[in-house]
Order: structure tokens, then C-alpha cells, then sequence
């Protein structure tokens, strides 16, 4: 199977969740986090700082749980677009 390039607007969108698990998980360490949602530190610090862009869903899934994020708000989080929120 060949994977495709991801869009800069994905990329952007992965950031932007990267940043609201970070800030989600406050004081907690990473390794405390990660082991509570079953994934790897290294995976949850690929994602925090954008390298991973587009976890799995059951990731991210598991990562709500863990930071008792609601699934939805990860959501938002995901498909706003910050271009939309300046022209308002």
C-alpha cells in the first residue's frame, strides 16, 4: 500500500492536538501518561510535539481516556482551522 503525503492542513491539525494532549497533561510526566493509555513514551512524544500528526485512533482514544480529555473535544480540537477562527 502507498501512503500518500500528508496535507499541510493535516500536519497543522496534528499539532494542534499535539498541543492540547500536552496541555492536557498538565504536571503529569509522560511516562505516567503513556503508561496509563497503554502506548509507548516515545509514541506520546511523537505526537505532542507533531511528529506523528495522525495517530491511530485507538490511540487517541486510549490518550482521552487516560487525561480524561472527552473524545469530542480532541475532535474540535482536530478539525478546527485557525485560518476560520481569525476571520471571525
Amino acid at each position: 500500500m502507498v501512503r500518500h503525503p500528508l496535507a499541510p492542513e493535516q500536519i497543522e491539525a496534528g499539532r494542534r492536538l499535539g498541543a492540547a494532549l500536552r496541555t492536557a497533561r498538565a504536571g503529569r510526566s509522560p511516562v505516567e501518561v503513556a503508561l496509563a493509555a497503554e502506548i509507548s513514551p516515545e509514541t506520546l512524544r511523537k505526537i505532542e510535539t507533531g511528529r506523528l500528526p495522525t495517530p491511530a485512533f485507538g490511540t487517541i482514544v486510549r490518550l482521552s481516556e487516560a487525561l480524561g480529555v472527552p473524545l469530542s473535544e480532541l475532535a474540535v480540537v482536530w478539525r478546527t482551522d485557525p485560518a476560520l477562527s481569525k476571520a471571525s
